[in-house]
């Protein structure tokens, strides 16, 4: 008996043909979809595997409860992009490490190397944070200290939070502590027959409706090879 637990990339066919496998033979599949606005609803996914998706929320996946199946049934767990980059799912490994359940992880790919589409190095890219719909500056911490150290920086959206508001949100902290805001990269939908990637002044990419999930990157110190791959985005 085993837990699997299976990353979907990040578009409605990414799934590895090996998981795809596998799922034929789980008798029991969830899907988590707190972490992130998935680009397709469930009912599509399921339609395109052929194969029926129990849906958990944030406190059914915590609980963990759904794990003492894997004692009995091979189970598993779908997770949008690669499952371990959600960092709530380490407990899951640990648990199933403590309770001696069998684990597989099939990763895919995933929003942190989707963005080297952009042309910005990846290796460059410092600290990852996120602007939630609350009213906390905590995240732009992170922002400062990357931009002390020229690394890139990598802005996820709390889930349910339009591009537009992060976007003003960003800019209204900004000038609160006295930071340049220079042209920034929008991202929406990466790794979908939908994905733009647009570079431009947070008052011009504000006004577009861009569409979910999408991320923010402010760039930071710029390789020439860089430069030019953003004077090109979007065109």
């Amino acid at each position: 008996m085993t837990f699997y637990l299976i990353g979907l990339g990040l578009d409605l066919k990414s799934i590895s043909v090996e998981a795809l496998s596998i799922l034929k033979k789980c008798k029991k599949i969830y899907i988590e979809n707190y972490t992130v606005e998935l680009p397709y609803s469930v009912e599509e996914l399921e339609k395109s595997l052929g194969i029926k998706i129990e849906k958990l929320n944030r406190e059914q996946v915590e609980k963990e409860k759904f794990l003492d199946d894997a004692k009995k049934q091979d189970i598993c767990l779908l997770v949008y992009g690669s499952p371990l980059i959600a960092t709530t799912h380490i407990s899951i490994v640990l648990k199933c490490k403590k309770e001696g359940i069998k684990l597989r992880i099939l990763h895919n790919s995933s929003i942190l190397d989707a963005v080297a589409e952009t042309g910005l190095q990846a290796y460059k890219f410092g600290k990852i944070t996120n602007i939630t719909k609350h009213e906390s500056e905590s995240f732009f911490k992170i922002i400062e200290e990357n931009e002390n150290c020229g690394a890139h920086n990598l802005i996820l959206l709390d889930i349910g939070l339009s591009v537009s508001d992060a976007l003003k949100k960003l800019q209204e902290i900004a000038k609160k502590r006295n930071f340049k805001l220079k042209d920034v990269v929008v991202c929406s939908r990466l790794g979908t027959k939908e994905a733009v990637m647009r570079y431009d002044s947070v008052e011009k990419l504000s006004k577009i409706k861009f569409k979910l999930p999408a991320c923010i990157i402010i760039p930071g110190k710029l390789h020439f090879l860089e430069e030019e791959a953003l004077e090109n985005l979007g065109k």
